[in-house]
């Protein structure tokens, strides 16, 4: 029998498979599609690929500044399109952790269909392989969630957006989380017609107040139309020329019409089919699978990592869990999660990003000095003509420990990897400042912000170049 079955093999099956053969485990790694699960084949990797011909599209546009006469750029979707398949291939073909999974001798069975349980150790698939095994791990990921209005089936998923054969017209986007803003930001710089949709009072509600408002208007300012707290979806209905949606706010009926509905309103765990009755493993309100610190579920010799559990739906946290998880499940239940500090960011225009607490948050449990720089105050973000945004640092005022930062602006998310850094170091702000970063650069904004809660804090004045 196999010591160990991991269902998907996205970021933390492929990190569980890798664990539990390492630990000398007799490993099967099984997965409905291709090796790379979601993030691979329909998340990060080809998102950040057209998020890339946007961004090349824009920095075309900038050449004149600096005396470079080009035409305008026109895009070309299908090949674009093609692009984006050659760049899946290459990251499927070249990684690391397939050619360590092959060297261990872990089983790994690609296309294999959907798995469901038969019993607590057995599954099957959808194309007939059944195995068992003494522990099982599911990584089976997430999927987009459904609204329950009439004509939802006349919407699309943002995975249908990323697999379009042409630039729609125009295009409506419900949902400003951050799935649903790379969309709208992405296919604006397409050339679409975007009204971005949230039923909340700010798109990216899970974000600082100021990089959610700074977002917001970044967008309006580049022709995307933003309508927060728009009110109750009634209805979606096919249009001659696309799709309306229908809905009310307060009281009033109207609607919106484009070429396509792209509905980004969450994510759901991706269970539908395995069966986990016949398993005994428990779901909670949410339909996430339910797990204890170990990562195991309501059936102590299964376990679950990854987006499937609803506890960080992120590629980074994913990997932690397949470790985790693998751990326990090859040793025993000898290791907890560590909630260590995870950095968030999106490749949109302009990107944004954080790490740690937001202002609010930390204002809420600690005594905190905040300290934010702007970006047409910088030497690199000046010479590059990127001078939209801004970096705030949120400080410990007792204990002078970095609590947070956040980003919106030109490399947004490579800067919060470097704070995300310091946090987890348990850096003083003043320890950051002292940083020699290299000048000019995009990351030297934090030295500054640094230096500048330092003098805040009146421990001693920096004199920082960036």
């Amino acid at each position: 029998m196999i010591d160990v079955i991991i269902i998907g093999a996205g970021p933390a099956g492929v990190v569980a498979a890798l664990r539990a053969a390492d630990l000398g485990a007799r490993t099967a790694l099984v997965t409905r599609d291709a090796f790379g699960g979601m993030a691979a084949n329909d998340g990060p990797v080809p998102v950040r690929a057209l998020a890339h011909a946007a961004r090349l599209m824009r920095e075309a546009r900038q050449l004149g500044q600096y005396g470079i006469a080009v035409s305008e750029p026109l895009l070309d979707y299908p090949r674009l399109l093609a692009r984006v398949r050659e760049v899946v291939h290459d990251v499927r073909a070249s990684s690391t952790w397939r050619e360590q999974i092959d060297l261990l001798g872990v089983s790994v069975h690609e296309h294999a269909g959907i798995a469901n349980f038969v019993d607590p150790r057995t599954i099957e698939t959808a194309t007939g392989l059944r195995l068992q095994a003494e522990k099982l791990i599911l990584c089976t990921g997430g999927i987009s969630r459904r609204l329950d209005v009439p004509g939802f089936e006349f919407t699309n998923t943002h995975s249908d957006a990323w697999s379009l054969t042409s630039v729609p017209p125009s295009m409506l986007v419900i949902g400003g989380g951050a799935t649903g803003a790379q969309v709208a930001s992405v296919f604006n710089a397409f050339g679409s017609r975007v009204q971005l949709f949230h039923r909340g009072p700010r798109i990216l509600p899970t974000e600082d107040v100021d990089i959610s408002a700074t977002v917001a208007s970044a967008f309006r300012s580049a022709g995307i139309v933003v309508q927060e707290n728009f009110g109750e979806i009634e209805s979606f209905e096919k249009t001659p020329s696309g799709v309306r949606m229908n809905y009310c706010q307060d009281g009033d009926r109207t609607s919106a019409e484009a070429s396509l509905a792209v509905v980004a309103v969450g994510w759901q765990a991706n269970t539908a089919g395995l069966n986990l009755t016949a398993a005994g493993v428990e779901t909670d309100a949410r339909g996430f699978v339910r797990v204890d610190p170990y990562l195991r579920t309501s059936t102590p010799h299964i376990f679950a990592a990854g987006d499937v559990t609803g506890r960080l739906l992120l590629v980074p946290p994913a990997i932690q869990d397949g470790y985790v998880a693998a751990t326990n499940a090859v040793r025993g239940a000898t290791m907890t999660l560590d909630e260590a500090v995870n950095p968030i960011g999106s490749f949109t225009d302009p990107e944004y990003a954080q790490v740690g607490l937001t202002e609010s948050q930390a204002r809420a449990a600690h005594d905190v000095v905040a300290s934010t720089i702007h970006f047409d105050a910088t030497t690199r973000t000046i010479i590059d003509g990127r001078t939209f945004g801004f970096c705030k640092l949120i400080v410990d005022r007792a204990t002078h420990k970095i609590l947070g930062c956040h980003v919106v602006g030109e490399r947004a998310v490579e800067i919060t990897q470097v704070a995300a850094i310091a946090i987890t170091a348990g850096m003083r702000v003043d320890e950051l400042a002292r940083v020699p970063l290299s000048f000019p650069t995009y990351a030297g904004i934090l030295g500054r912000v640094a230096a500048s809660v330092t003098r805040q804090l009146n421990r001693q004045d920096f004199w920082q170049t960036n």
